[in-house]
């Protein structure tokens, strides 16, 4: 361990770990919030010295209290409990879901929270600086990898139901493999099928060209990737 063991029983003990799992979960927030992304600063602190809270009072009651109690069962209360702080940030917009990766930072600022809370302050600054050297370094390696995929998902916008179903006869003649199509009725007159699609482009067609190729579908309003 790098650090002296925080573990002891002794109020220096435990006020360091409290600031340390606010500072890591302020530190996440901060993050995500320079992206405009939810979860920010004050909730992910909040959601780390709240898990820290919990492990310095489950220490505690197995100090002081008769019988003690099961720590491992206070920290899994946690872990369960932050998952609808993640589900209020998901969102699902125009066929896109939405904040995945911040409901998944708050939970792993709950984690993180615990480890200061039992005075693994080791392990919960390592996992901040994977966490956050993570959230920078793989969207570019998405990027990379996937401006080379075959698959894209498609937004398409229908005059009709004979449209959507042109559309899909020209996928399969084209060679496309159809990993997903799913065709939502219009709930009003005179507006526009909206189909969401999975398709697998075959290798001798260029993405964009075969995008455009698509919009000349006879009763096709519109078509974006997703």
């Amino acid at each position: 361990m790098f650090i002296p063991s925080l573990t002891d029983w002794n109020i220096q003990n435990i006020l360091l770990r409290m600031l340390v799992s606010f500072f890591l979960g302020a530190l996440i927030g901060i993050d995500r919030g320079v992206k405009r992304r939810g979860g920010g600063a004050r909730t992910d602190a909040a959601v780390c010295l709240g898990a820290a809270m919990v492990m310095i009072t489950a220490q505690y009651m197995n100090l002081f209290c008769d019988g003690g109690t099961d720590i491992s069962r206070m920290a899994a209360q946690v872990v369960s409990g932050v998952g609808f702080l993640g589900a209020g940030s998901i969102i699902v917009s125009h066929h896109q879901v939405k904040g995945l990766t911040s409901a998944a930072g708050i939970w792993i600022c709950a984690c993180i929270g615990l480890a200061a809370g039992i005075g693994f302050v080791d392990g919960a600054i390592l996992a901040t600086l994977i966490l956050l050297g993570g959230l920078h370094l793989l969207p570019f390696l998405e990027s990379r990898i996937y401006q080379h995929s075959r698959y894209i998902n498609l937004y398409i916008e229908a005059e009709d139901g004979r449209a959507t179903t042109v559309l899909l006869h020209k996928l399969k003649e084209d060679g496309c493999l159809i990993d997903m199509y799913d065709v939502e009725r219009p709930k009003t007159a005179g507006q526009s099928f909206t189909i969401l699609a999975t398709v697998r482009i075959p290798a001798k067609l260029k993405r964009d060209e075969y995008l455009e190729n698509l919009c000349g579908v006879p009763g096709i309003v519109s078509i974006d990737s997703l």
